[in-house]
């Protein structure tokens, strides 16, 4: 399917992800660094597993968008930039551990995840620690607006995991309640990335609230295209089983769309797994011929597009620069990712 972005410069002036993350590299490392020296002053069994945690990595996508904010409105990067690039870090951490434990994950990218190899107690309370630790490098910033930013995210962040346990098995979830969800668990925190990248800038509250408004949107579009990779992708990319949400009982926005089709064999199918949270009576491989024969799939990435436009539309207000060209090619570096 041809992406159907809309980007105000020429296609040819898009940066491709190596050429985004080059920009913020050495903040990047700096980062690392900030969250490694924040482990090393842990006792040895929190920092065991804490380091665990972070050696786990990932793309740094959240600290990157911070960073990339704060060029976008001062041009540079301030060693509060730095700090908080791994404080957004460290939370992230922590709600995949949570995560984790209550989907009783066994893989986390590629690795067993820390639950399995330290069980539910001691993990639950190294995410504890990391969500402590990240507020109290925050608190040092003495900054009214960062805190405020950072209660707002956790508080929703928190309602969207209770909203979503108390949905689990259901099978006739809305688009709108899914995308409730989608906004609180992934998306809140991408907005307050880029919020607070502007904060510690010192931008101005138009700037402010047009990085807030872009990385809520890229945070739509990062979870829309994470509900269609988690069928069309392989378990080696996704770092888990493929389709592995339908299994926890958890109604995506293709299934969702499915759903709203009206066929009762389909809805049938779809609840059997559910209710089984196995491919017993329906093969994964139905599932998954289904939604692409259906159609769900291209209109769940249309919708991602829809907000990944969104995105680009909200940078109108800031000058053409080299940070600003980044932030408008992450949204399509989003909706094409393959993993």
């Amino acid at each position: 399917m041809q992406s159907q972005l809309r980007v105000p410069e020429a296609e040819d002036s898009l940066m491709t992800p190596e050429e985004i993350f080059a920009l913020v590299h050495r903040d990047l490392s700096l980062v690392e660094e900030e969250f490694d020296r924040s482990i090393s002053e842990a006792s040895a069994p929190v920092s065991s597993v804490a380091r665990y945690l972070q050696e786990g990595g990932g793309k740094r996508v959240r600290p990157a968008l911070l960073l990339l904010a704060s060029r976008l409105v001062s041009g540079d990067v301030s060693p509060a930039a730095i700090r908080m690039g791994a404080v957004m870090e460290m939370l992230h951490t922590a709600t995949l551990v949570h995560d984790d434990i209550i989907d009783e994950a066994r893989v986390r990218r590629g690795r067993a995840s820390a639950n399995v190899r330290w069980g539910n107690d001691r993990t639950v309370l190294i995410g504890d620690w990391l969500y402590m630790t990240a507020f109290d490098m925050s608190l040092r910033e003495r900054s009214f607006d960062i805190l405020d930013s950072l209660t707002r995210m956790t508080r929703m962040m928190v309602e969207g995991e209770i909203i979503q346990l108390s949905l689990v098995g259901n099978s006739y979830i809305t688009e709108e309640e899914h995308l409730d969800i989608v906004r609180r668990k992934t998306a809140c925190m991408f907005s307050v990335c880029s919020e607070v990248g502007a904060i510690v800038a010192d931008g101005t509250r138009d700037e402010r609230r047009a990085l807030a408004r872009y990385g809520l949107s890229v945070g739509i579009a990062f979870q829309l295209i994470d509900d269609v990779l988690d069928f069309v992708s392989t378990e080696a990319k996704l770092g888990k089983p493929v389709a592995n949400d339908i299994r926890e009982g958890k109604l995506t926005l293709p299934l969702i769309y499915l759903m709203e089709e009206g066929d009762i064999e389909h809805r049938r199918m779809i609840e059997s797994v559910m209710r089984e949270r196995e491919f017993d009576s329906v093969r994964r491989d139905e599932v998954l011929s289904l939604i692409r024969d259906t159609g769900t799939l291209a209109r769940a990435r249309a919708e991602a597009e829809r907000y990944a436009n969104e995105a680009i539309e909200s940078l109108g207000i800031f000058p053409p620069s080299a940070y600003r060209q980044a932030l408008l090619s992450v949204p399509r570096f989003i909706v094409e990712r393959e993993m």
